[in-house]
């Protein structure tokens, strides 16, 4: 398999060459990402999902080939029928029609993903100037759409006319004409603008309007990791400062899943069981992602969210040698360019397999683990996984979907589990990884949390990123709580931009805090207030990325006066532990002690109360009302204070009066039922005189 190329800034083929020497790296930072994969519109469900073990495999729609291609008692080497039809699709979060759009869905919905991780990276004001910024993208040279129908209408065509005149010359010039614009007609519009792989990055660049390398790279399964190893070497290079680094797969053209067929890879039992005993194939999938990369060290200095760290990649070819010595060289290069030892005990605490399901790709896999990473010493010491069991192998973006579902695994301190692998294959046992069925916390104690990543390509294109968490910084809330805060208030952000310039110039301005447009800047600094420009020129709200808090508006200034706003007080929690002294002085009232779980029962409960009613003080304050309160345990009382059940004077009397020490909670043991109160009370009456049913 060779690696196809194509470079809108004539740069590829050297940092390609680089790319595979093992070169210490320039850490990088993952500051945004975004994906689109099956059971998942956005990065929030995705990991969702990830963490519940949802399966979102499914039938293919008819939509994305005809179901008469499936038979499963077909053999592999017919080519016009497939023995499997599940895989991972996205059609439910889809709006673009195919046959109808002149643009290939795959570059839309690339364009649609891009935008979102930037919008998670901070948004396009957090972007530095455009000659900065950078696409590199995995895009497989698959039979898209419009190609597919381009190929109908050039080559098809032309073979069903020359048939029909062989077998029945009888037809009339017309008749034939009439069956040729018949079969055209069907085949929707002639040809979409972008017929070209590279014209996904393209795109992007275009309506972003980033002016760095814009390209796509084909390496089969590894086009997403490769994408993300020469965007590192872009960024140590100092000619971007921003990376945008992904792959996007949507084919599901029927030749795809023939070739699949044909090779015997497709699962026969339509379950994809990575790493399994009895595994017995891949499932395809599609899917898009998409992450920010920047210098760790500008990331820190900038403030910006950091959800995991690039310590080093590494990419390989088999050559003449063996599989298995590709992928041992890839993944020993990304381990020597971040300066660290695979084989030391604290080394790593997840491992993202390329876990395809197919026995001779995981064999090889696992060799490869036992090679670089070592035997099993006494119990295993790392978690293996493979998002492939849950989305199907979404080929080039393969790898993306790993360092996405990898990267949010360290930023949350969860190790996720694999489905479908109840009976590891044999192997497994010699190394030092080991399966999970749930998620469960990352544990404590080992160093920071490290994690590699595998995206092995077929025909010999290997690639593997060591992942770490980000280093501890201050956090964003103690620089608010800090002295130095720039606050400023106007009617508009462009009467907010004048104000800034006064504030340059030396002018000492008074802040007007009750004005509807605001701005405050922690520590503010040359670069956070050119920052801060571009923000009020952008003239969106901003949340905290970078130390910097702007509100074009009110928060729900735009709020109708029947809208449904809902107000939920908590209850007593063992790590209830909130911060609202500032709140308080705020609000001219006494500061609030004694809401935490260690202060006893009663005065926990009487903080929990009171901090509910602070919380709900201050929305009021700000004209937020609520249409309706809730509240669980103790914040039922609290939801009817507010809801006016009793008045706030008599509240005051009652708590000032209250002694905390009187309140004694004897110990207890719950029991639940499934049945109806009367039931239930009839049966403790009679046989369990000293158990008393105590909800409902």
């Amino acid at each position: 398999m060779t690696m196809a190329l194509t470079d809108s800034a004539a740069t590829a083929g050297a940092q390609s060459a680089a790319s595979t020497v093992p070169i210490a790296t320039v850490p990088v930072a993952i500051v945004g990402m975004a994906a689109l994969m099956p059971g998942a519109s956005d990065l929030e469900t995705y990991w969702r999902n990830i963490v519940a073990g949802v399966d979102a495999i499914t039938d293919a729609p008819a939509s994305r080939w005809d179901p008469e291609f499936y038979d499963p008692a077909s053999s592999a080497e017919r080519a016009d029928r497939v023995y499997c039809r599940r895989g991972g699709f996205v059609d439910e979060f889809i709006t673009v029609d195919p046959v109808e759009s002149d643009i290939e869905p795959d570059e839309l919905i690339a364009l649609h993903v891009a935008s979102e991780a930037i919008e998670d990276a901070g948004g396009r004001a957090w972007l530095p100037d455009g000659d900065r910024v950078g696409v590199i993208l995995g895009r497989g040279s698959f039979l898209t759409p419009g190609l597919a129908r381009l190929d109908q209408r050039v080559r098809t065509t032309n073979q069903l006319v020359r048939t029909l005149r062989e077998l029945m010359p009888e037809l009339s010039a017309d008749r034939v004409e009439q069956v040729r614009s018949a079969f055209t007609d069907a085949l929707g519009p002639a040809a979409t603008k972008s017929d070209l792989p590279n014209l996904a990055a393209s795109h992007i660049a275009n309506r972003l309007d980033v002016r760095g390398p814009a390209y796509t790279v084909d390496a089969a399964c590894a086009s997403s990791l490769v994408a993300v190893d020469q965007a590192m070497a872009v960024l140590a290079s100092g000619r971007c400062d921003v990376m945008l680094a992904g792959g996007i797969h949507h084919c599901h053209d029927i030749t795809l899943w023939s070739t699949f067929g044909r090779l015997g890879a497709l699962s026969r039992t339509e379950v994809i069981r990575p790493f399994h005993r009895a595994a017995d194939g891949v499932l395809i999938g599609e899917g898009t992602g998409v992450v920010v990369l920047k210098r760790l060290d500008d990331a820190l200095a900038d403030g910006d969210r950091i959800y995991a760290v690039i310590r080093g990649t590494g990419v390989a070819g088999n050559g003449h040698t063996a599989e298995l010595a590709g992928q041992v060289r890839a993944v020993r290069r990304a381990w020597e360019s971040a300066g660290l030892d695979p084989r030391a005990a604290d080394a790593l605490g997840l491992l993202e397999a390329h876990g395809t399901g197919t026995p001779a790709d995981d064999a090889a896999e696992i060799a490869t683990l036992a090679e670089v990473f070592g035997p099993r010493e006494g119990e295993p010491g790392a978690v293996i996984g493979s998002v492939k069991s849950m989305i199907g192998h979404t080929m080039p973006a393969a790898g993306i979907a790993s360092l996405i579902k990898t990267a949010l695994a360290i930023h949350h301190n969860v190790l996720p589990p694999t489905l479908h692998c109840e009976d590891p294959a044999p192997e497994l046992k010699a190394t030092r990884f080991q399966p999970l069925s749930e998620a469960r916390p990352w544990p404590e104690g080992t160093g920071p949390r490290r994690a590699g990543v595998n995206a092995f390509g077929y025909g010999g294109v290997n690639a593997h990123v060591v992942l770490e968490q980000a280093p501890v910084t201050t956090d964003a809330t103690q620089a608010v709580a800090g002295e130095h805060i720039l606050r400023l208030g106007a009617a508009t952000p462009a009467d907010l931009l004048q104000l800034l310039d006064l504030l340059e110039a030396g002018e000492t301005q008074n802040p007007d805090l009750t004005a509807p447009c605001r701005i405050a800047i922690a520590d503010p600094t040359p670069k956070k207030l050119k920052l801060a420009r571009r923000i009020l020129t952008n003239g969106k709200a901003w949340r905290g990325r970078s130390d910097i808090w702007f509100s074009p508006q009110p928060l729900l200034a735009d709020q109708e006066p029947d809208s449904k706003i809902a107000f939920v007080f908590p209850g007593l929690e063992a790590e209830f532990t909130p911060r609202v002294d500032d709140i308080a002085a705020l609000l001219g009232v006494k500061a609030l002690t004694g809401h935490d779980a260690s202060t006893g029962i009663g005065a926990h409960s009487v903080g929990v109360v009171e901090v509910g009613r602070l919380l709900a003080r201050g929305l009021g304050d700000m004209g937020i009302r609520p249409g309706a309160v809730a509240g669980h345990s103790i914040g039922e009382w609290t939801a009817m204070i507010q809801a006016g059940l009793y008045s706030g004077p008599a509240v005051d009397r009652f708590i000032a009066e209250f002694d905390p020490d009187s309140l004694r909670v004897p110990g207890l043991v719950f029991g639940a039922v499934g049945a109806g109160a009367e039931r239930v009370s009839s049966v403790l009456g009679e046989e369990f005189p000293d158990v008393v049913l105590s909800h409902d």
